[in-house]
């Protein structure tokens, strides 16, 4: 068997280029630098990776390929990356701007290799939606069982990984952030191996998966919004880059942008958006959370023109605010609703640092806050860190990345509803005092991220799973969710705060009635009620839909969309309702595998196996990425009864406790158990996110005589 490379052989003479170029302050000199590194590391000539796996799917391809054949002669980027990481979602312009500089043609091929967090994510159909949402134009392969991951022992998402024309290692980045050494290598690379007559100019069989769908009006619709008084629609057409206004009756009156994304101002046939996301209408205004813009922009109907309210058009850090909007550096901005606090606000979900903010639109003030003038954009609530902590002090709470808003502007209520996408629940930010309270899924835990589910119940006993939208019912004071990955709208009572199902499966599909519990949604995104509370319109949008819920006669139908808007790039996917089989990913070569002492037990007794694992210092669980356990006993079946034993892991405060039978008659007196553990985490401040294992050998000794009760053991790791 041939002997390949892995990462670990390159991170010493790596490490050794990255510190030196920290010390360089001319690109000339950092080239001329990581030039000496390329003949240095190819004096190695054993630094060949292993080739994808055979039978992988693809996609962007007209064929599988292979770092021997096709990509033999190119520089290839490999990019380890699942579809649910917002760190890996980060990193794609990047990847766009290196494609868009350096063709196959040139010598430079990007290839994704998605590598799954959970069962969900293995599943083609569902990552061909990601490929289509997040205009993804490279190769991608789908490694379900993470191979190569394992091979090069990768251990965090994102990690790029460059290779030279004989697929041989060069250089690793992993996280987010590395534009300008990522552009310096990829640069350097292609120049040394042309100069050497290595690169290839030959194509490898491009062919997008988007140019053999079918039409459709939508493209992944994100939020929706209706104007009470004229029944105006306005929708977020998210994959076709554009703004919507409707008639009641589907009549497309406005197409603002698409149908690729851009920025620009000015009249409305000429303005870009970039996967606009939150909308709101009032009268002849719509504003807009052009969210990858990281931009807040006024769409003014009656004037025909479309301008920028807060941001500079790059992803900002900023966690206080406080200049005016197009000064201020904002983060992926993802819903927006219209409000007022002595003046009119527009509240802002900031998804990207885990905020509510606010965009005063008159002179005025903030509870418990000081004096803003028009046009200040500034923090309301959130203190930045991502979690769910509730505090009668704005600034003192934790969100995690919310991705909804819903005004409730008269007594009892005067707040503003949240769905807290990441910790998958629904909270309140009163706009009296700016407490942040908890309505309903979560859990108490405030930087347990993991408290998610599809259980209807009161407050805290209900869970939710990754909700995106909320809407408010003044009429009935009752609150809808878009319980996005549950497939679910709920209905929510914010006075008795019991949540229960509205509509959907709980399946992804699109099945239409006969009611709303036969209905079927894909990740719906958005919602809002209209016609006086009687109706209430979704944004479905893995299924490329508007579906109109009639809360009277409880039917569902779809919201036609009637026009000749112009789009070229028109995207539409099927829905597949095949199941996600759950399916242990394979043990990383690095796993530690421990064996523990051995223990005497009876039969008839019980053993106790105690799971005491501990993270790395500044490290927390990914909700993404559920972490889990699993309990064998290969060769001795019988000791479990032939079933498999599996569990999450959610809380690593306490020990978790797993509990084995011994039988009355035991088959073998020496059987082993095999306790098995995959831990996800990133970084508690954003970047690289990680997945660790570890196994454990527990052996028995089987005592002749039957007694009862229990035996614990504790096993313990740090990571």
């Amino acid at each position: 068997m041939a002997s390949y490379s892995k990462l670990t052989d390159i991170f010493s003479i790596q490490s050794q280029l990255d510190c030196a170029l920290e010390d360089l302050t001319t690109q000339q000199e950092k080239e001329n630098l990581v030039h000496q590194y390329l003949h240095k590391i190819d004096e190695k000539e054993d630094l060949i990776i292993p080739d994808f796996e055979d039978g992988l799917e693809w996609l962007n391809t007209d064929r599988p390929l292979s770092l021997r054949k096709e990509l033999s002669g190119k520089v290839v980027v490999l990019d380890f990356f699942t579809y649910c990481c917002i760190n890996c979602m980060h990193l794609l312009p990047d990847l766009h701007h290196l494609e868009q500089s350096y063709s196959i043609e040139d010598g430079l091929v990007v290839v994704g290799v998605h590598s799954a967090k959970f069962p969900n994510e293995k599943i083609l159909q569902n990552i061909r939606s990601a490929v289509l949402r997040y205009d993804i134009t490279h190769p991608v392969v789908n490694d379900s069982d993470a191979r190569l991951w394992q091979e090069l022992e990768v251990s965090c998402w994102p990690t790029l990984v460059l290779l030279g024309p004989r697929g041989n290692l060069l250089f690793s980045l992993v996280g987010e952030g590395h534009r300008e050494r990522l552009f310096l290598f990829t640069a350097a690379a292609l120049k040394h191996y042309r100069e050497q007559g290595l690169l290839k100019d030959h194509g490898v069989g491009i062919r997008l998966y988007r140019d053999s769908l079918p039409p459709s009006i939508l493209s992944f619709p994100g939020k929706i919004a209706m104007d009470p008084s004229s029944k105006r629609l306005a929708i977020a057409d998210t994959g076709h880059h554009r703004i919507l206004v409707v008639s009641s009756t589907g009549q497309v009156l406005h197409s603002v942008g698409g149908p690729s994304s851009g920025r620009r101002d000015g009249n409305l046939s000429e303005a870009q958006f970039s996967s606009p996301q939150g909308v709101f209408i009032k009268g002849d205004t719509v504003y807009v959370a052009d969210t990858e813009n990281h931009l807040v922009r006024k769409i003014n109907l009656s004037e025909g023109k479309v301008s920028t309210l807060a941001g500079t058009g790059v992803q900002g850090t900023d966690k206080e605010g406080g200049a005016l909007g197009p000064q201020q550096p904002i983060s992926s901005p993802w819903d927006v609703t219209l409000g007022n606090t002595g003046g009119d606000i527009l509240w802002i979900a900031m998804a990207g640092t885990h905020q509510i903010w606010a965009l005063f639109l008159e002179d005025g003030k903030l509870p418990k806050g000081s004096d803003s003038k028009k046009g200040t954009c500034v923090c309301f609530a959130g203190s930045g860190n991502e979690e769910n902590r509730n505090n009668s002090y704005p600034h003192k709470a934790g969100l995690a990345q919310p991705s909804g808003l819903a005004l409730a502007p008269t007594e009892p209520w005067k707040c503003l509803f949240i769905a807290d996408s990441e910790s998958s629940t629904i909270r309140s930010l009163s706009l009296k005092d700016g407490a942040v309270k908890h309505v309903v899924g979560g859990e108490r835990d405030p930087m347990n991220l993991f408290a998610f589910g599809d259980v209807d119940g009161k407050g805290i006993d209900a869970k939710l799973q990754h909700p995106l939208g909320v809407s408010w019912n003044e009429d009935s004071s009752l609150l809808y969710v878009a319980d996005s990955y549950n497939h679910k709208i709920k209905e929510v009572d914010p006075k008795t705060k019991q949540c229960r199902l509205l509509a959907g499966t709980g399946e992804a599909g699109n099945g239409i009635g006969p009611g709303f519990l036969e209905s079927s949604f894909n990740e719906p995104g958005g919602l809002c009620v209209g016609e006086g509370g009687k109706l209430l319109y979704v944004a479905d949008t893995n299924n490329h839909h508007i579906k109109v819920l009639d809360l009277e006669t409880k039917t569902v139908s779809l919201f036609p969309i009637v026009g000749k808007p112009e789009v070229d790039s028109i995207l539409t996917t099927a829905t597949s309702n095949t199941p996600a089989v759950k399916k242990l990913p394979k043990l990383p070569k690095s796993a530690p595998v421990l064996t523990m002492p051995s223990i005497t037990v009876s039969s008839g007794q019980s053993v106790t196996l105690l799971l005491k694992l501990a993270l790395p210092t500044g490290t927390k669980l990914t909700e993404e990425a559920p972490s889990f356990w699993s309990l064998s006993a290969e060769g001795n079946e019988w000791l479990l009864e032939g079933r498999a034993v599996t569990g999450s892991i959610g809380d690593l405060s306490e020990p978790i406790s797993i509990v084995s039978s011994i039988p009355a008659t035991p088959a073998s007196p020496d059987p082993t158990l095999r306790l098995d553990a995959w831990v996800y985490y990133c970084l508690s401040k954003g970047g690289a996110c990680m997945m660790k294992a570890v196994s454990f050998r527990q052996p028995l000794l089987i005592g002749s005589t039957s007694q009862e009760g229990s035996v614990a053991v504790t096993l313990k790791h740090a990571f």
